[in-house]
């Protein structure tokens, strides 16, 4: 018997994000994930390093590159109408749930148990605060997107930008985290290659 899961986890490159917006370079789920599972490592490490946490950063990256899985069965739902009400903000995380479990079950059911632990939170404190890390890191990803973008001369991510930019500094009130990396590792996205060596 054959499953699934692998191939249809691989077609995140074929999902392109910020399809209401003319984009300067196109951006695909699988990029987006692997960049959300590299800032909420870093997250994590910053974290453990430097605020004495206890969390996953392992776990946190591999939460990251599946966070936005069932966008192969959705399609990448834009923010502004994703958030447009609450009404609409909860069908639409019961679709994503629908998904999610769509997926797991193109796993056989030996390994299924390990994907769930990914794609759903257990009970602990540690997983609720690393699953916000990588709600930041998604943030920021989008910020990132937005920086590059008007570095690129492209004026159509202004607004997103602006709305992500607030998003984040509420989040840094919060997450500490958040603020290192927005202080010390965010200012040099958009430089070019010659002013980062």
């Amino acid at each position: 018997m054959s499953y699934h899961f692998f191939a249809a986890i691989s077609r995140m490159k074929y999902i392109n994000r910020w399809a209401l917006m003319r984009n300067s370079r196109e951006e695909n789920l699988s990029e987006h994930s692997m960049e959300v599972a590299m800032i909420a490592h870093a997250l994590c490490v910053i974290g453990n390093t430097r605020f004495d946490r206890h969390l996953n950063a392992d776990r946190a990256a591999v939460v990251g590159i599946y966070h936005d899985a069932s966008e192969i069965i959705t399609g990448d739902m834009p923010t502004p109408v994703k958030y447009y009400s609450e009404d609409i903000r909860d069908a639409y995380k019961k679709v994503e749930a629908v998904a999610e479990y769509k997926l797991l079950n193109k796993l056989p059911a030996d390994i299924r148990d390990s994907y769930e632990k990914v794609f759903f939170a257990d009970d602990s404190a540690d997983d609720a605060y690393m699953r916000r890390l990588v709600k930041a890191a998604d943030k920021l990803s989008a910020l990132i997107k937005c920086i590059e973008e008007e570095k690129s001369g492209n004026t159509e991510f202004k607004t997103a930008k602006e709305s992500t930019q607030k998003t984040l500094d509420k989040m840094r009130d919060e997450l500490p985290e958040v603020a290192v990396f927005m202080d010390e590792f965010l200012p040099p996205y958009g430089k070019t290659l010659d002013e980062l060596s």
